[in-house]
């Protein structure tokens, strides 16, 4: 039984940094030339998930921008909102489907504690 507690623990943790991604890459959608960071999870053996952190390189629009030289172009940040927000909901269902397999567990290993007490 616990080992299906530590797989859950090791989700909500990897999910915990998707979050953490989503949520700079929303803090800096303005920020000129931010590149926006993308979590990969996968399998982790054993048993859990891993979280991997990458950059994503792709330009951003150009704009031009007033600037004391006159307009520049300048590129802007390569965050889509588009994209972070339903990744944040998505982030959310799958956060509290591992909470609930946590909850089972504790609920299970609590009924047979009583059982066998």
């Amino acid at each position: 039984m616990i080992s299906g507690v530590n797989a859950a623990l090791s989700g909500l943790m990897a999910l915990q940094k998707k979050v953490e991604s989503s949520a700079n890459n929303i803090a800096n959608v303005d920020t000129d030339g931010y590149k926006k960071t993308v979590v990969t999870l996968s399998n982790k053996v054993p048993q859990g998930v891993a979280a991997q952190v990458e950059t994503v390189n792709t330009p951003g629009p150009v704009a031009y921008e007033q600037t004391s030289d006159g307009e520049t172009l300048v590129e802007q940040s390569n965050v889509d909102l588009a994209e972070e927000l339903p990744n944040l909901m998505l982030s959310r269902r799958f956060f509290q489907a591992n909470l609930k397999t946590v909850q089972t567990e504790d609920q299970m290993l609590g009924d047979l504690l009583n059982t066998l007490g």
